[in-house]
């Protein structure tokens, strides 16, 4: 599935409709609000010189890119995403900074990646949304050579990151027919148990799993605060269906819900995620 959207979850096809386009309108914001998390990923995959690195669920290319920089001309690195709309933004961003890169437009549970053909396989906030999970990891190991690493940043639960539910839950009096977050299945917080992820890598030729939590403080500035919420996740996907009136009071209610996080012209929160470390293990004898 598509990079993961931080205001809430939201159904596939809004990554080549709406989400996928607000993604793109947000990249800057987003793009700055992740950053840390960009920076954790970069330091955990430790790309060396001509490495190839296959990242999943790229969005508009920040992590691509950001790996890119390590590998060297002699590298390569591959962003794949689900959404159209963002493919073609990273490719217009690679294509400014003339980088060893190249983007698919594709799912990656599906998509018949070369066998063998990648050093790493990293992703941000990319693999949680899977139809089937198993299935997709092993598609993914099938990429890697034997040996490989795969390293990837995942959310926590809902209940450890409020930041991420606040829009749902104070916009849902108003808006009856608005989805909840779901804790479990795929979606943003679709590998969230530490068991389950433990379960698919084992399940999928992934070996010696290691899971580290981490808290990491992200930041956007207040003046974007109300974009986001509107544009992004389940939220962003509803509005543009209410009338004016009802829009005026979701937007007044949602943003006094988020006063919590504001600092001055800054909002903080805290992202409570895992890191999750792997090896390719030797392909399966049938």
């Amino acid at each position: 599935m598509a990079e993961a959207q931080p205001a809430g979850d939201g159904p596939a096809p809004g990554w080549n409709g709406r989400s996928g386009n607000a993604w793109v309108d947000k990249q800057a914001v987003l793009d700055g609000m992740l950053q840390p998390l960009e920076d954790l990923l970069v330091e955990a995959v430790a790309p060396q010189d001509g490495d190839r690195v296959l990242d999943v669920g790229c969005g508009t290319g920040a992590t691509t890119l950001a790996l890119a920089r390590r590998v060297g001309a002699q590298g390569r690195c591959v962003g794949v995403d689900i959404s159209e709309a963002v493919i073609a933004a990273a490719r217009v961003r690679a294509g400014r900074e003339g980088l060893p890169v190249g983007f698919v437009h594709a799912d990656a549970e599906e998509y018949a990646f070369e066998p063998a053909s990648f050093d790493a396989v990293a992703s941000r906030f990319g693999v949680m949304f899977f139809g089937d999970p198993v299935r997709a990891f092993a598609n993914l190991r099938r990429a890697a050579h034997d040996g490989g690493r795969l390293c990837f940043v995942s959310w926590r639960g809902i209940e450890e990151n409020p930041f991420m539910s606040t829009a749902q839950r104070a916009a849902a009096p108003l808006l009856p027919d608005l989805p909840a977050h779901r804790p479990s299945g795929p979606g943003q917080f679709g590998l969230a148990d530490p068991d389950l992820i433990r379960r698919v890598l084992a399940g999928s030729g992934w070996s010696g799993a290691g899971l580290r939590p981490v808290d990491v403080e992200c930041t956007l500035p207040e003046a974007e605060l109300v974009g986001y919420f509107t544009r992004l996740g389940a939220l962003g996907l509803a509005l543009p269906g209410v009338d004016e009136r009802t829009r005026a009071r979701v937007v007044e209610t949602v943003r006094a819900a988020f006063e919590p996080f504001v600092d001055g012209a800054q909002v903080r929160f805290t992202a409570a995620c895992w890191l999750v470390s792997a090896r390719a293990g030797e392909p399966r004898r049938r």
